[in-house]
């Protein structure tokens, strides 16, 4: 019999551990695009997605897929595994994940073309896929003013 004791889980401190600080201070990088003029896609999966459901509570999880053209910048991908850990305690609904996502995709790269499709794990019976758009230079209806604008 050994006469170590068996390893127990210290509690909770207060410090942040670098993993989280990592996450809250993650933000999308990007980098300049090695073929600028050359149309192809970039296709991620992010398999691991979690964050909280802001009715329930209960966390909700997701794949989310993000398929891009590049235009002069590229996402690095580091930085995109830190934001969408960064869901991971934020109450949001299904619909507004995908939506949030693919506004600050395209705040970070500006490129010309993105879709972000988020797949999330059935919870209750009840299977939720949510896909957005966004095409550089169309036109879409402004939610401000009703107007339509150039994005």
């Amino acid at each position: 019999m050994s006469n170590l004791a068996p390893e127990t889980v210290s509690p909770a401190s207060p410090e942040m551990k670098y993993g989280e600080r990592e996450i809250a201070e993650g933000k999308l990088i990007t980098f300049p695009n090695p073929r600028i003029g050359r149309r192809y896609d970039v296709n991620i999966t992010l398999p691991e997605f979690t964050c909280k459901c802001p009715f329930s509570g209960y966390p909700d999880f997701a794949t989310i897929y993000i398929t891009y053209i590049p235009d002069e910048k590229v996402v690095e991908l580091k930085a995109l595994k830190l934001y969408i850990n960064s869901y991971r305690d934020r109450y949001i609904s299904h619909e507004e994940t995908a939506n949030q996502i693919l506004d600050d995709f395209v705040a970070a790269c500006d490129p010309l073309e993105v879709t972000v499709k988020t797949d999330f794990t059935p919870r209750g019976n009840v299977h939720t896929v949510v896909e957005v758009r966004h095409q550089k230079g169309v036109y879409s209806r402004s939610q401000e003013s009703g107007v339509r604008s150039q994005e």
